[in-house]
């Protein structure tokens, strides 16, 4: 992998200034500008590893122990990276450094938006995987700031939710004091890191002032019938008494106690996001979004254009009843073809369909299905089951009576709630008719090509069987998209059916039987139960504080406990009424958190027009894959009724999304022991069935080939994994005790080298070793070694002296290349240029101040702490944070070397790299200085030298002089 390569390439640093690799060890006395440092000498070739093993053994110790304790004894530090940051961090913080200005904003000025997903602030913490996509968007904030960008880069808080929820029923605890420790603490850890967040416009959605606007959305999605009320099936458990998330359901038991859970329908709010669902999906095509977001997106709102298709149930004579049963097909060239009906648990018409004979049958599989997700019911690699309902109806087609099946396969949520079976043509209804011997009658012939009839033919070709003159259809030999066509015509004029469009979109589900979320401002009258809406200057309804916040046993959310709050009167009428005491979703406090960091201290409006007008939409918007669908459908969702009342001016909220991959825990090494406690290799899928896998220390492996092996033992060969980083597999590495070992800027630069930001990757505390030491050698280079006393001086080593031209272009590829890298989020190939710079001036005799404040710039968004110590060091007063970003010269950037062979007497015997303008003499002395050449030419008569610009040197030797053994 590329960050590997890296690593080796150019992370193994030792200090160029003596024959040894110097660590400063902190001092008791002292001070902010001038670090004093104890400086151990170690000799070249065991510093590394001395280094490495302390710096390792105390982040897995960490690990080991919960991420919560840090070691006690001294850490080696390449530069004193634990007096630079606190200072930094207390000045940008006293200064408001990073503060956009709220009125009084230059609007003449490029905005840039750059966001982060929200957070949620949980117990745990931070671990090491959620400062990569900070550190990006922080990265691309400080860039575009000094770049004149009026840059937004704000941070607040998800804070409703069940985990808090939770905690309080276990422990008595209110939820918003648990969720008040944990903001603390995120912004702690948040602010140690260095983000350049404008802290004046956090907000978060537990405050009233914040759910007042969340509240006021709902009334406008009420006024325009996009809110409404109906009985949908929720996961009930009865032995809890509750209402349970599908979060906390596993396997159909509860994931506290094991109890079973079952779908129950109840009251429940609805937003109907389907009436949007045709511009969520054309709007995709606009956005900046990784494609397989897009298409998560188009696949989850899946629209599907079909036909629905009448069909009359039988009696028992065989006689048509009034009832039918209307199906939806995306398939309607195959109804010839449709040899039994299903209809899902839920349906409506099931209690009527049902015989004496097979209603404890169905009973009990009803009961069954009501056990099970949706997600459980409709996964395509399970077994397909159902019963008989011992009813019939007759297909409109060919008239004849198929049988109606109940199946939990079929959803009723989803179209009808019933289809039409087909089982040459597809491939569930097959598995279903092989099981349960059903019809398979075959419709559709390949075009040209054999059918094989041991599976459903689910493609497209030529009609076949599909012919009744009797109801005037005949589409025999007709393609399938013609027939298709020809059905919904004969459908739409004999009334069997219409065109119909659909969708797998769902209407939002937004009711939660929970305490900690937003009370949903809505009353019902006593005596008419009717819903009235608060009015709008009654916002904020304000959650009230409880004392029990445990399930109330009935399937009543525990608000109905505030009998106090929830008694009330219209505010219009005076007539008695209750409060609903379902609250809101966690999901709908972050569908416009976006639009209040533009305008965040507006108690008047949601967001202000003129500032939503200048900085929407969200120009890049960074955050995990696993948001790719509800978060940010829902978000697109209340941004176009937005747009559609005119509070926004833009189609869409996030013009470009960026996901982040995870970090991965450190590789596990594993092998096994065997009855005699003798380790053997755990490549084996019979030994890893007859013996326990036991973890191998890092140490003790080794590369071999393909494979790792054990070192004192290389015929044991190792099993080596990684997992994602969780509490339950103890490999959580706290960023806290990373920060304390390495220091902020080691641990976002070595976020930003493992690999492409989008890429998942494996975190090796190896690696963050190596770029703490790139950090300790730019350190070196531009403040100098460690005096005798261990101090450091007070400014730089760099002197006031015009650059030659080789380090302007060494400089200006640097330049060109970080930005070029910046701009294309390839943050690990831009860390790459700055090491090849800083290889290449540790090679100069002198360092240029213009040269070194460009590079210092250059590390800035990257490394900031140190940037601003440095660029403090070179004499500057002020931050650094919007200071012009460099540019390159393109005058520099062209490459005026070129590669010239030398040839002796007619034979090539090497290459130096010289100057297009090199003159004859030039070359013949870079020729005489370089290594493999000069054995040729040391102590010989030269006879004659031939020289072409740029194409070949060969000098020719007096044979007579040629001193013997030299060619």
């Amino acid at each position: 992998m590329l960050h590997t390569h890296h690593l080796h390439a150019h992370l193994l640093f030792l200090s160029p200034h003596s024959h040894t690799a110097s660590f400063p060890f902190p001092s008791r006395t002292t001070t902010s500008h001038s670090p004093r440092f104890h400086v151990t000498s170690i000799r070249r070739g065991s510093s590394s590893l001395s280094f490495r093993n302390r710096g390792r053994g105390s982040i897995l110790n960490s690990v080991a122990n919960g991420g919560t304790e840090h070691q006690k004894q001294p850490v080696n530090r390449a530069y004193p990276f634990h007096e630079i940051e606190p200072k930094w961090q207390r000045f940008w913080e006293h200064n408001r450094t990073f503060r956009t200005p709220d009125d009084d904003i230059d609007t003449t000025k490029p905005k840039y938006y750059v966001l982060d997903m929200f957070p949620y602030p949980s117990g745990a913490g931070l671990h090491v995987g959620h400062p990569l996509g900070y550190t990006a968007t922080d990265i691309l904030a400080r860039y575009k700031r000094m770049q004149g960008y009026n840059v937004l880069h704000p941070m607040g808080w998800d804070a409703f939710g069940l985990p808090a929820e939770q905690y309080a029923i276990e422990t008595g605890t209110h939820p918003k004091l648990t969720t008040v420790r944990n903001i603390n603490r995120f912004r702690t850890q948040l602010k140690s890191l260095g983000f350049s967040y404008d802290w004046d416009r956090e907000i978060s959605t537990i405050e009233p002032d914040y759910y007042k606007w969340t509240q006021w959305i709902f009334l406008q999605l009420l006024k325009r019938g996009l809110a409404y009320q109906a009985e949908v099936p929720v996961n009930w458990c009865p032995a809890l008494g509750t209402v349970l998330a599908n979060e906390e359901v596993i396997d159909g038991v509860s994931e506290r106690g094991g109890h079973p859970v079952i779908r129950k329908p109840m009251r429940q709010w609805m937003l109907k996001i389907t009436a949007y669902a045709d511009r969520l999906l054309e709007d995709l095509d606009d956005l900046d979004w990784p494609e397989s977001v897009k298409e998560m997106q188009r696949n989850w709102i899946g629209r599907s254009e079909g036909a629905e298709m009448e069909f009359c149930i039988l009696d028992s004579d065989g006689k048509e009843r009034d009832e039918k049963i209307i199906v939806y097909t995306t398939r309607p060239e195959t109804i010839f073809g449709a040899t039994y009906l299903v209809v899902a648990p839920e349906h409506s018409l099931l209690p009527s369909l049902v015989s004496i004979a097979q209603s404890k049958h169905v009973e009990d599989y009803v009961d069954l299905a009501t056990r099970k997700s949706d997600l459980e019911r409709t996964e395509l690699q399970k077994e397909k089951t159902g019963v008989f309902t011992g009813c019939y109806a007759k297909n409109p087609a060919n008239g004849e009576a198929i049988p109606i099946w109940v199946a939990d396969y079929v959803l009723g949520g989803y179209g009808t709630g019933a289809i039409m079976a087909v089982p040459a043509h597809d491939s569930r209804d097959y598995d279903f008719a092989l099981k349960y011997d059903a019809p398979i009658s075959w419709v559709i012939m390949p075009d040209g090509k054999s059918v094989d009839f041991g599976k459903a033919f689910i493609g497209e070709g030529i009609i076949v069987n599909s012919s009744n003159t009797l109801v005037g259809l005949d589409i025999n030999g007709l393609s399938s998209k013609e027939a298709a066509l020809t059905v919904i015509e004969w459908a739409e004029k004999s009334g069997k059916g219409k065109r119909k469009v659909n969708y797998k979109l769902r209407d939002w589900l937004f009711a939660r039987q929970r305490y900690w979320g937003e009370p949903i401002p809505v009353i019902f009258i006593d005596d008419s139960g009717e819903t009235v809406p608060l009015c709008e200057t009654e916002l904020p309804l304000i959650l009230p504080e409880l004392d029990d916040f445990s399930p109330t046993g009935t399937g009543e959310p525990p608000l109905s406990k505030a009998v106090s709050w929830g008694k009330t009167a219209d505010s219009l009428s005076g007539r008695p009424a209750t409060r609903e005491t379902n609250t809101m979703p966690q999901w709908a406090g972050s569908c416009w958190y976006y639009l209040r960091f533009m305008d965040p201290h507006n108690s008047k409006e949601l967001v202000g027009k003129t500032k939503e007008r200048y900085w929407g939409p969200v120009d890049v918007y960074v955050g995990g894959a696993e948001h790719a669908v509800l978060h940010l459908l829902y978000a697109r969702f209340w941004h176009k009724v937005l747009f559609d009342i005119g509070v926004v001016s833009t189609k869409e909220p996030f013009q470009c999304v960026i996901n982040q991959g995870i970090i991965l825990g450190e590789v596990q090494y594993m092998a096994c022991r065997d009855q005699d406690g003798n380790l053997i290799s755990a490549d084996s899928t019979d030994l890893l069935n007859e013996h326990k896998l036991e973890i191998i220390p890092a140490e003790k492996a080794m590369k071999s080939g393909d494979s790792f092996v054990l070192k004192e033992n290389p015929n044991i060969r190792l099993h080596a994994r990684t997992h994602k980083m969780s509490k339950s597999r103890g490999n959580v590495v706290n960023p806290d005790d990373v920060v304390s070992e390495y220091g902020a800027d080691s641990l976002r630069l070595y976020e930003m080298f493992m690999g492409p930001l989008r890429d998942s990757k494996t975190w090796s505390t190896s690696g963050i070793e190596g770029v703490h030491r790139f950090l300790g050698r730019t350190w070196r280079l531009i403040v100098g070694s460690p005096l005798s006393d261990g101090t450091f001086k007070d400014r730089t080593v760099s002197v006031d002296e015009e650059p030659t031209i080789e380090q302007l272009r060494c400089l200006h590829k640097c330049i060109a290349k970080v930005t070029e890298e910046i701009e294309g989020t390839r943050f690990n190939t831009g860390i790459s240029a700055m090491m090849e710079f800083l290889n290449a001036a540790y090679k100069w005799d002198k360092h240029p101040r213009s040269v070194i404040e460009a590079f210092v710039l250059l590390l800035s968004p990257y490394a900031p702490h140190m940037a601003e110590e440095l660029w403090s060091r070179l004499g500057h007063t002020k931050s650094l944070a919007c200071v012009p970003f460099p540019k390159a010269n393109p005058t520099y950037l062209k490459d005026s070397t070129v590669v010239l062979p030398v040839q002796i007497n007619g034979k090539t015997r090497g290459t130096i790299e010289v100057e297009e303008t090199c003159t004859e003499e030039e070359a013949f002395v870079l020729a005489s200085r370089d290594e493999k050449l000069s054995k040729y030419l040391h102590g010989q008569s030269v006879k004659k030298r031939i020289y072409v610009p740029g194409k070949i040197l060969n000098v020719v030797l007096d044979r007579k002089n040629i001193q013997v053994g030299v060619q």
